[in-house]
């Protein structure tokens, strides 16, 4: 089958089709938002209307939210030690006992108005990675709608490392492409295509033998990233039918970031951490690996969508009929935390970029979509992708709001003859009980945050106070997980039912300690 040329398997929205289907897609981008504000909703009318059953609920998800939290605090245990583990180990000397050298590592790294600074310090970070840098092809890929500034960049750097490597090209995408949406994966679709005809077949190389690294160019990979990878690919039975999920530490800035973004960045690499122990729910974010053959066959990144880190693991997942996964490799790459010259600027991007992270429910529809057009893909198979699905995006839109906002409705709401129950009276105290008991996995939290931070600059003042905040920080996350989880997560899902679709938002990068915005 040719999947580049299925109408469906490169949709992007429910415009994008006609008739029958589009009504079909545009009722499956309805229907996310629409569970997660008919629960929202649900709650209220029954704290007004029938405020006992709406304790009651409210009591039996505070039960549930504990389970949850004990359940996901234990895998990211497992993943903390696995990561421990995996950080620790020789991949250089495991690596070595099998046939490598026909592998090469095709590295794309899009831009677009990152400095210098950032740029310089990714292509750092591959010169000086433990292996053979003669087996790296790496694609500078800038955008055109950038102006001189990109094309000037791309010649420093190409001047700069371009004899640092087997090979080095810098691409400029073209602006203004007709169905392209201007972002990460209409760049990256372009740039893989140029080093397909300028690297892979003007130098003979096999594409079988290619493992495609997709990073953003904030990404600093640690020494053995690549080692790990190859090890890896090398050992699946069909590395061919998986993608190479790293976890992301934001630590490239987290000493200057503030402690509000310090905890959303840690938080997200939480739940990567969490992600890894169950990889039935993961699909490939951000900076990843995956076989140059295999995206070779579906065409590349789709050029029409935001989520294109997450849409290319599905694109591929419906390509072969549900028989491809993502494996978790338990080993870090770096990135940079939120940051910018103020702290409400700070504020303002946080969200920004978590909106877009969380807009990955756009996937959701594609995901049901091609479950009812592939009647290939086995139906226990759809049905666990489907309910995975669902609950993920509703548990991100509702239970922070649930947990720690709604669960005094009933007694707001309910009215004189239910505030004169008992019910009413403990129903506070057991929701604020059980959270506090939830709470305590923050403990962990902190204990592993402060396992992972790097060294500070060498101009920061570190002090025993310091180390007690990093501490004292997590007590910011039912903070954090409503307003920049929950809330975003509702506001993504309300513009995709509403049919006000996103663009691709570029989070910008600001370094502290040379005070400027790059």
């Amino acid at each position: 089958m040719n999947y580049k040329n299925t109408p469906y398997f490169k949709v992007g929205l429910a415009t994008d089709l006609s008739g029958r289907d589009r009504a079909i897609y545009r009722m499956l981008e309805i229907m996310p938002g629409f569970l997660s504000w008919f629960t929202l909703l649900l709650i209220v009318f029954l704290s007004i209307f029938a405020p006992i059953a709406a304790a009651y609920f409210i009591i039996a998800f505070d039960v549930y939210w504990l389970l949850k939290t004990i359940y996901l605090s234990i895998h990211l245990r497992h993943n903390w030690k696995r990561l421990k583990h995996n950080m620790q180990t020789d991949w250089q000397k495991l690596v070595s006992n099998l046939k490598h050298e026909h592998i090469v590592h095709l590295i794309i790294l899009p831009f677009y108005n990152e400095g210098a600074e950032v740029v310089e310090s990714c292509l750092e970070a591959l010169v000086e990675t433990t292996y053979d840098k003669k087996k790296f092809a790496v694609v500078l890929a800038g955008e055109e709608r950038m102006g001189t500034s990109a094309t000037a960049l791309s010649k420093e750097m190409k001047a700069k490392y371009g004899d640092r490597f087997g090979h080095f090209l810098t691409t400029m995408h073209p602006k203004d492409k007709k169905g392209e949406l201007a972002g990460k994966g209409s760049n990256s679709a372009y740039a893989i295509e140029e080093a397909r005809r300028l690297i892979l077949d003007k130098n003979n190389i096999p594409y079988e033998h290619v493992i495609v690294s997709v990073l953003d160019v904030d990404t600093v990979v640690y020494p053995q990233y690549f080692l790990c990878v190859t090890w890896h690919f090398l050992t699946t039975p069909d590395p061919f039918k998986v993608s190479f999920q790293p976890v992301p530490f934001y630590n490239n800035n987290i000493w200057q970031a503030p402690a509000l973004s310090r905890v959303v960045a840690g938080s997200s690499t939480f739940w990567q951490m969490m992600q890894q122990e169950r990889p039935e729910k993961l699909a490939t974010f951000s900076s990843h690996s995956v076989a140059f053959k295999s995206l070779y066959e579906i065409g590349y990144w789709q050029k029409n969508v935001v989520s294109e880190d997450s849409r290319i693991f599905w694109n591929l997942f419906l390509s072969r009929n549900g028989d491809y996964s993502v494996l978790p490799i338990s080993y870090p790459v770096s990135m940079d935390a939120n940051l910018a010259p103020t702290f409400w600027g700070t504020v303002v991007q946080v969200y920004k970029q978590l909106r877009r992270w969380t807009y990955g429910v756009e996937n959701l529809p594609y995901i049901l979509f091609g479950f009812i057009k592939n009647p290939k893909i086995p139906f226990w198979t759809k049905f666990k992708t489907t309910f995975v699905q669902i609950e993920g995006f509703w548990s991100l839109a509702t239970n922070p709001i649930m947990i720690f906002l709604l669960g005094w409705l009933p007694v707001i709401l309910g009215g004189k003859k239910f505030n004169t129950t008992i019910l009413s009276y403990n129903l506070p105290i057991f929701t604020r009980d059980l959270l506090i008991i939830s709470m305590m996995g923050l403990i962990l939290s902190a204990a592993i945050s402060l396992s992972f931070l790097p060294p500070p600059p060498k101009d920061f003042k570190r002090t025993w106070l310091t180390k007690i905040f990093m501490v004292l920080q997590w007590v910011f996350i039912p903070v954090t997980i409503t307003i920049f989880g929950a809330i975003p997560g509702l506001d993504a899902q309300t513009r995709l039912m509403t049919g006000r679709y996103m663009g691709f938002w570029v989070t910008p990068k600001f370094r502290k300690e040379n005070n400027s915005n790059i």
